[in-house]
């Protein structure tokens, strides 16, 4: 099929795309989108854009949202990626918990990973916490450290679940010391130790819904996410994530990312040249 994607057709999908995701989709990207979306005519059956843009604004086929989730998404993840979260686990957040265990201040520690993709930061932070609470003895308390990962494309989720990656996603910020220690190698896979992989829920989840049925959390780790979205959607969502932490909980954003009137709900903290908010609450 040889359809060309009109600049009004465009610009109808990309506000669909918006409303639906939440992702902005930018002119000079059309090309890009449109021979994705050429795709999409040859697999439903469509004979222009503007058929699909009608069979999605009316949402009648849940299929064809999924694969518009999967064009709109991008999948760029690696492990420990910046190191800032897992640095601040390590040096400032797990000593607290533990010490609040010891306490009896505290029963669990929830931590979300919203846009996980294909798992490696949720994974991430799974192999940190084992690592910090295995170095002091105290894997009593892994089962009270619950991971929720969530991500709006089924296929990355797909992925994430089966903990297996192949060589270029290893390569990718792991180092061969966790490797070794963690994984499997299995048919020109890498298989995550199962203990680890238990230690994560994965969820579908869509970040334009509303937040409050997910409940709150110890750690928010939103990164690299709000980079995609549009200037209305980033309002709507930091106002809805600032009510998501616990009593002191720790949001991380990417390094590249900025979180405005972050004040309203949060102090800034730097630890090591990282930076993270704290909630006011």
């Amino acid at each position: 099929m040889n359809a060309k994607l009109s600049n009004q057709e465009f610009m109808l999908i990309q506000k669909k795309i918006t409303q639906l995701t939440g992702i902005h989709i930018p002119q000079e990207k059309i090309f890009l989108i449109e021979n994705k979306l050429t795709k999409l005519l040859s697999t439903f059956g469509y004979r222009s854009f503007l058929e699909l843009y009608y069979n999605l604004n009316n949402r009648s086929d849940n299929t064809l949202t999924q694969k518009i989730f999967e064009i709109a998404t991008n999948h760029e993840t690696m492990w420990f990626r910046d190191k800032t979260p897992w640095r601040v686990l390590e040096d400032v957040l797990l000593p607290l918990y533990l010490s609040e265990f010891d306490q009896g201040k505290r029963s669990q520690v929830r931590i979300w990973s919203a846009a996980c993709s294909t798992g490696q930061e949720p994974y991430s932070t799974a192999i940190c916490i084992n690592n910090y609470l295995s170095c002091r003895g105290r894997l009593d308390l892994r089962r009270d450290f619950v991971l929720l990962a969530t991500d709006v494309s089924t296929s990355a989720l797909a992925t994430a679940k089966t903990g297996a990656y192949d060589s270029i996603a290893m390569a990718r910020g792991l180092t061969q010391t966790l490797k070794r220690k963690y994984f499997t190698q299995k048919s020109g896979t890498w298989v995550l130790n199962e203990k680890i992989k238990k230690m994560v829920q994965f969820k579908q989840f869509n970040l334009v819904a509303p937040f409050w049925p997910l409940g709150s959390f110890d750690v928010i780790l939103c990164r690299y996410v709000t980079i995609y979205f549009s200037d209305d959607v980033k309002v709507k969502f930091f106002n809805k994530i600032s009510k998501m932490p616990k009593p002191k909980g720790a949001l991380f954003l990417g390094n590249s990312e900025v979180f405005p009137n972050y004040k309203s709900g949060f102090i800034m903290e730097k630890h090591a040249g990282d930076v993270f908010y704290r909630s006011l609450n």
